[in-house]
């Protein structure tokens, strides 16, 4: 739900899983056969689950982190892990980057500019559910625009201040 002023988008569960689905129907109708999915974390490691067991491709992982100032509010430095988690292997080959959203747009353009640095990549599309209107990277796939680039409140965030002791009050009996 956007809120009136349009500086916030609340996505509840079920919101976001159809996203992720919606998504996934993008890639497919689009016909391009991918042979990996690659994810950047953290952002990326649900919509890259779930679109790797769709797809029944093999999911490989890359952590970057920008996000972490102010409970993961405000954007600093970003960061690229040195190496790419993956079952077995290399990255190669025809390959889907995928990551919650395109939010400034530096993250992807980054990793975008690395991978394909990478030669045994042969081709690389990328793909998101959200695509901010400040974004200065547009992904082949995404479920949807937002113009007034909102602060998108994903339903996982509730665990971003959540700690042991707190969840353990939560279950006390």
């Amino acid at each position: 739900m956007l809120t009136d002023d349009g500086k916030h988008l609340y996505v509840s569960w079920d919101e976001y899983h159809r996203h992720i689905e919606r998504l996934a129907l993008k890639v497919a109708n689009s016909g391009w056969e991918f042979d990996q999915i690659l994810c950047l974390a953290r952002g990326g490691m649900r919509p890259g689950d779930v679109l790797s067991r769709i797809f029944d491709k093999p999911l490989a992982i890359m952590s970057t982190s920008s996000y972490r100032a102010d409970a993961g509010t405000i954007q600093g430095r970003l960061d690229l892990a040195k190496y790419i988690t993956l079952p077995k292997g290399e990255l190669a080959g025809r390959v889907l980057l995928v990551d919650d959203l395109a939010d400034s747009g530096v993250t992807l353009r980054a990793v975008v500019e690395r991978l394909r640095s990478m030669p045994a990549i042969s081709e690389l599309r990328t793909a998101v559910i959200w695509v901010k209107g400040v974004s200065s990277y547009v992904p082949e796939y995404f479920v949807e625009t937002l113009p007034t680039s909102p602060w998108i409140h994903q339903p996982f965030e509730e665990y971003d201040g959540l700690r042991p002791a707190e969840l353990a009050k939560r279950y006390a009996v």
